[in-house]
């Protein structure tokens, strides 16, 4: 999302790494650039300005100019403040209730629907949650269905009633039937309209009313760039919502909205997200999004994730097996397995310092593994286990039956060996093997 913004600051930060002195007129000529490269970037003209001036008083007075490395303190100030602008601390969503109702607004495409299901996801398989989703859109109906297929998806029920046309008696019927089965999350997706109208407004504000939710969420379209805040201000002005949704941020938008949101309304942006699948959604975590936009990474969401794949008994099997030499093709498909669950190849490695960059142009597919999964599974289970067994006509066999080559069965032989012995070296001698990655 915030690749062209990114690519925009480091040139802005060149130019304090020029052979000359640094004096206070090439840092106002840099925070010149940099605030061209968030107007750029569609953050709200007032702000971008606002946000220039404070980096400067912060940099004169924390004495750029005499500092020995005046780009680097520069970049530090901008990432700080970067992170303020978008809230400072991630802020989680309130589930004190019993049950918690949680009641979705925004326009329509913004992705509400989308978003519902994904929350029921996060909140049942990370939380424990037993979340109930409520279809409040009688307009149109395409999105009960949407909501029942994703809910069928999910293994997470959907309240719905085809009969009724009025979305406050089915929010109070929905809240009824969550405290007899004993949810402990309603989830109530309502209609959008393309623009904000008086009787959308009217509507969910009598939803508001009837159900009392603990909490209210704003879903915006990151792509719909300035617009998305001005209509986060109608909205919030309405409704008081408690937190900011920002959907379709892997899409090629510039990364406005969720700079400037928080400051217009003066709420936090809780989720994100990431891509169309079920468990594309992260929470917000501002300071991490400044690193990502300084082309610093995020590592600690890289780790985390990692985490959620993380299986302690499967590690420790995995550890015996290395230290016997026993590692085998199917270990190797099963790290595969866990790295796809992870998310989009390309995010991740973007999460690694420096990566986004080397891999700006560069085409990562999604099904980058296939090749691979197609080789191992043209494999005996014999032969999975006992790789040695390979010789030229097994090969042959194999290249044939994945539809590959032996050229690219030889390649994969050879990366599988490489990766036992890394592996090996690891669990048998750790400092061994940072004493080889040094050379």
């Amino acid at each position: 999302m915030f690749e062209s913004l990114s690519e925009r600051l480091e040139r802005s930060f060149k130019i304090l790494k020029g052979e000359g002195s640094i004096t206070e007129i090439n840092v106002a000529e840099t925070l010149k650039d940099v605030r061209k490269a968030l107007l750029d970037a569609d953050v709200n003209y007032k702000i971008a300005k606002q946000f220039t001036d404070t980096v400067k008083e912060k940099a004169l007075g924390q004495d750029v100019l005499n500092s020995l490395k005046p780009s680097q303190l520069m970049v530090k100030i901008v990432h700080d403040e970067l992170a303020g602008l978008m809230g400072g601390q991630s802020v989680d969503i309130n589930l004190k209730g019993n049950p918690s109702v949680i009641l979705m607004s925004g326009l329509q495409g913004s992705g509400k629907t989308t978003f519902s299901g994904k929350l029921a996801s996060l909140l049942k398989n990370k939380r424990g949650k037993r979340p109930l989703l409520v279809a409040c859109d009688v307009y149109r109906p395409a999105a009960i269905e949407q909501l029942k297929v994703l809910g069928e998806q999910l293994q997470v029920p959907v309240f719905s009633d085809t009969e009724s046309k009025n979305p406050v008696a089915i929010a109070e019927a929905a809240l009824k039937y969550a405290r007899q089965h004993l949810h402990d999350v309603v989830i109530v997706d309502t209609a959008g309209r393309l623009a904000i109208d008086e009787m959308m407004m009217n509507e969910i504000a009598a939803i508001k009313k009837a159900i009392q939710p603990h909490e209210i969420l704003f879903v915006v379209d990151s792509m719909t760039g300035q617009d998305a805040v001005n209509t986060a201000k109608e909205f919030n002005e309405r409704l008081d919502f408690d937190g900011v949704i920002l959907t379709k941020l892997d899409g090629d938008t510039r990364g406005g909205a969720a700079l400037s949101i928080r400051s217009v309304v003066n709420k936090p942006i809780k989720f994100v997200g990431t891509g169309e699948k079920m468990d594309a959604l992260d929470v917000f975590y501002p300071e991490r999004m400044a690193d990502r936009i300084l082309g610093m990474g995020d590592i600690v969401s890289l780790v985390e994730r990692a985490q959620e794949q993380y299986d302690e008994e499967e590690a420790r099997r995995l550890q015996k097996k290395i230290a016997k030499n026993q590692f085998d093709f199917d270990d190797f498909i099963s790290q595969i397995q866990q790295i796809k669950k992870m998310g989009n190849i390309k995010d991740l490695a973007a999460m690694i310092p420096g990566m986004g960059k080397a891999l700006k142009d560069v085409e990562i597919d999604d099904n980058a593994f296939k090749g691979i999964e197609a080789i191992i599974h043209s494999m005996t289970p014999r032969e999975r286990s006992n790789p040695s067994l390979l010789n030229g006509s097994r090969k042959q066999r194999i290249a044939k039956g994945s539809g590959t080559t032996i050229v690219e069965v030889n390649r994969l032989l050879k990366q599988f060996e490489q990766t036992s012995k890394m592996m090996k070296m690891a669990t048998a001698n750790p400092g061994k093997l940072k004493a080889m990655r040094r050379r």
